[in-house]
């Protein structure tokens, strides 16, 4: 299969790199810079949580999409508010047959596609203001995907898998299509648990339901998980805000196989593990707060439901992204003997 993954970062690394390891045609988008040089000067290499080291080659690595050709299978591994201003570029990707799997955190903007109900079709404007991703890259063509492994770029071509290998997929309408067996299949060869989910919206949403305060209590308190769930005030906090998610989620007919405390207890087991908006922080990049808070909100103001301490968060974490912004800056703690 060609496979065209848009961001060879940690997430979207791990998967080409592990794809084309099972033998698929696997072309990189990424932008010009040290990471990209180092994958093509030397490879990418996966430090497997199991202390395995896995170096990777057969493969293209470009900055240009227009060189990548049409595409079987495209995979959109870039932030969510970096896909507004590339999708109108994607379009030289796609065939009449390519389908576009989405991987990204937090709410999809094609949330409301074949959603049915009194929203069905309607566009998630936090993720998408403008619509040019709705514009450009049709519907028809997305299969949704819920990222569960943790990972992060250590160095220029260098990825360090964290823990975590399951990437479940599914259709928007529910459906068991071909294509998506097809995908789920290529996924489970690469070495992923990947399964095919009548309802990828809610999947979406247990993962989001963590990733709403988490990462941006992380961000703006630069704590682990671990410290975050065992630190009573935050932990509470990140019940809070959950609990109004849930409330949002439940209106819209979601309901969660989990509960809070379980949910807040998975977290607290992936151990010192930094959130990517903390990773984010740290290394001075834009902070990915519409989709994983933003929408919540949005959705929030929809269904008419109250979401104070999501509002709270979602108010100081744009005010940190606004201050690096304006400083060209990361913000790190100095450690103090």
């Amino acid at each position: 299969m060609q496979i065209c993954v848009i961001g060879a970062g940690a997430i979207g690394g791990l998967m080409g790199a592990k794809l084309a390891l099972a033998g698929e045609e696997i072309t990189f988008i990424e932008r010009e810079g040290p990471h990209l040089a180092a994958i093509n000067k030397n490879g990418l290499k996966l430090l497997m949580h199991d202390g395995e080291e896995l170096l990777v080659r057969d493969f293209r690595a470009i900055a240009d999409m227009e060189k990548a050709g049409t595409q079987d299978l495209v995979i959109i591994a870039v932030k969510a508010y970096q896909i507004p201003s590339l999708a109108p570029a994607m379009r030289v990707l796609f065939g009449p047959e390519t389908v576009v799997l989405t991987i990204q955190n937090g709410i999809p903007w094609w949330y409301f596609y074949k959603h049915g109900g009194e929203f069905d079709g309607r566009c998630i404007e936090t993720v998408d203001p403008n619509g040019e991703i709705n514009a450009n890259i049709e519907p028809e063509r997305i299969i949704g995907c819920v990222v569960y492994p943790a990972a992060a770029v250590v160095a220029p071509g260098v990825i360090k898998h964290v823990e975590g290998n399951r990437f479940p997929v599914g259709e928007l309408d529910g459906s068991h299509s071909d294509r998506v067996e097809r995908i789920s299949q290529t996924l489970s060869k690469a070495g992923f648990k990947s399964f095919v989910l009548d309802d990828i919206r809610s999947e979406s949403w247990l993962k989001a339901w963590g990733n709403l305060s988490f990462n941006p209590i992380s961000a703006l308190t630069q704590a682990t998980l671990v410290d975050i769930c065992q630190f009573t005030p935050t932990r509470e906090l990140a019940a809070r805000m959950m609990e109004e998610a849930q409330a949002i989620a439940n209106k819209l007919g979601i309901q969660f196989r989990h509960t809070i405390e379980k949910r807040i207890a998975g977290a607290e087991s992936v151990g010192k593990h930094k959130t990517s908006m903390l990773q984010d922080v740290e290394a001075g990049r834009e902070l990915e707060i519409e989709a994983l808070v933003g929408a919540v909100v949005e959705l929030g103001r929809l269904t008419h439901t109250p979401t104070p301490h999501i509002d709270a968060i979602y108010a100081c974490t744009k005010l940190l992204d606004k201050i690096m912004r304006e400083q060209s800056a990361g913000i790190g703690l100095n450690n103090v003997a």
